[in-house]
């Protein structure tokens, strides 16, 4: 079983997550498929990022996958110059940390967007919407995608935030 970008989402967002949802919670928050987050629930279980017994990410798996894996198993495909949401070090938290390039940033494509910049293909196609209705998972999944292409300052910072979010979680369950 091969892990895809919708399983790094929805691993994103259990990792946000407090242990009362449901795949039907899971499909209205998020606007996916109810039958493609199954499908992610059982990759991931086998991946060993999940448990399904107890219903909640395996947060120190996952953060050792987000870190190290992602950027090889997804790594970054870039476009042309285009509208849309910004992500990876031009969208919060990395935004307020950086100072900004001089170059256009990366955004995923979206003709709602408002940023000018370089396109950069998201995780799934739904990110943007996604990060519109969940802005906390917005930011996990900008931090990811720092973690997929950004330099090794990026890398650190976007790892660590990353880090300190889900063991908030962590805690918090």
């Amino acid at each position: 079983m091969v892990l895809n970008g919708q399983d790094v989402v929805v691993l994103l967002k259990l990792a946000g997550q407090p242990g009362d949802w449901t795949v039907r919670s899971l499909e209205a928050e998020m606007g996916l498929a109810r039958a493609g987050i199954h499908r992610s629930l059982q990759r991931l279980a086998a991946a060993g990022l999940y448990d399904l017994d107890r219903r909640r990410a395996n947060i120190t798996q996952a953060e050792e996958f987000l870190v190290h894996a992602v950027k090889y198993l997804f790594p970054p495909k870039l476009g042309g110059e285009t509208r849309g949401v910004p992500t990876a070090w031009a969208a919060e938290p990395l935004a307020g940390e950086l100072a900004p390039p001089s170059d256009l940033p990366p955004v995923w494509p979206d003709p709602n967007g408002r940023q000018r910049g370089i396109a950069l293909a998201p995780l799934h196609a739904a990110a943007p919407e996604i990060a519109r209705r969940d802005p906390a998972l917005g930011e996990r999944l900008a931090l990811v995608d720092a973690l997929r292409m950004g330099d090794a300052r990026v890398r650190a910072l976007a790892a660590e935030l990353l880090s300190r979010r889900l063991a908030d979680t962590a805690a918090a369950a």
